[in-house]
């Protein structure tokens, strides 16, 4: 197996490290202590993006590893590295303002489509050879 989408599974790791410690400066810089999740629409946005980030990998992870089983590990690492950047977009999009964000958004849905109906694809076609 390529070691390829491991690589793209670890950056995606590192960057929801980066952001969710993200939310703890932006805690500390706006003064909402925990169990809040409201106060100030910059906290907020920061914590938007944590959270989003943690509702696509639910789907973003399984679709990455199973296009690279079923497809191609490269094609798949391609475009797990378009889902990175996406989300990176997403999250500096929005950090400035909610509605900088969807280009970024966009490009992640993108990759992750892409990733479910090519794994999808990729494993229909093996079944015959069952």
């Amino acid at each position: 197996m390529s070691p390829f989408p491991s690589l793209v599974t670890v950056l995606t790791l590192i960057l929801y490290l980066i952001l969710t410690v993200n939310v703890g400066r932006a805690r500390a810089k706006y003064k909402i202590l925990p169990p809040e999740t409201s106060g100030d629409t910059n906290f907020e946005r920061v914590l938007r993006v944590q959270q989003n980030t943690l509702e696509q990998l639910i789907l973003f992870l399984p679709a990455l590893w199973l296009f690279s089983q079923f497809v191609s590990p490269v094609f798949g690492a391609g475009i797990g590295v378009l889902w990175i950047i996406g989300r990176s977009l997403y999250a500096w999009g929005y950090y400035q303002a909610a509605e900088k964000r969807m280009l970024g958004f966009a490009i992640g849905t993108l990759a992750t489509i892409t990733l479910l109906i090519g794994s999808l694809i990729g494993i229909v076609v093996q079944l015959p050879n069952l």
